[in-house]
């Protein structure tokens, strides 16, 4: 395969992977009951009824991330940038596989990892990308930065837990959307 052929693919999974991930997580919200998106953890979604969904879903995202870093860093010349999103993407699936109450709270870990590094991923992708989009995405980025750093804090800015959350992972999803058709347009 060339170079072309990989960023054709890189875009079309994460597409894939990110669509699919977003679907289910608002598909486990609907039926996850009491279920609150301010007060409640994107990871409640889980434990429960709706752990199978969620879980499946975000191991298959997390999968989904890491191969499209692999086309990534076989078709563009970078090293840091796919390093850092097949850690990102890595933490994902480890989610899945631990999910709250996992021992040791190898689940938080995890978590921070895939926030952490997702969101670092973001902003060092300000190196393959032109115009203005470069820049945008490092502002998705901080603002996914900013946001874990304020979560952990235990800052919530009036949108509880659940709404910073989302401040954290919302930014980082819409971004891999985005990133997908940039990655398929490549020539």
């Amino acid at each position: 395969m060339n170079g072309k052929t990989y960023t054709k693919y890189a875009g079309a999974l994460a597409f894939a992977g990110t669509f699919q991930f977003i679907i289910a997580m608002i598909v486990a919200e609907a039926k996850y009951s009491g279920y609150s998106i301010r007060n409640n953890y994107i990871s409640d979604l889980g434990v429960g009824p709706t752990a199978p969904i969620f879980n499946a879903s975000i191991i298959i995202f997390g999968i989904a991330i890491a191969i499209v870093s692999y086309l990534v860093y076989k078709s563009i010349n970078v090293k840091l940038f796919p390093a850092l999103m097949f850690i990102a993407g890595l933490g994902a699936a480890l989610v899945g596989v631990f999910p709250e109450g996992s021992p040791y709270n190898i689940h938080t870990l995890v978590s921070f990892v895939t926030f952490f590094f997702g969101s670092l991923a973001v902003i060092s992708s300000f190196r393959i990308q032109k115009y203005i989009m470069s820049y945008i995405s490092i502002l998705i980025g901080l603002v996914s930065l900013i946001s874990l750093s304020l979560y952990i804090s235990g800052i919530t800015l009036g949108i509880g837990v659940g709404g910073l959350e989302r401040m954290i992972a919302y930014p980082i999803l819409l971004w891999t959307l985005y990133f997908s058709g940039y990655l398929y347009s490549l020539k």
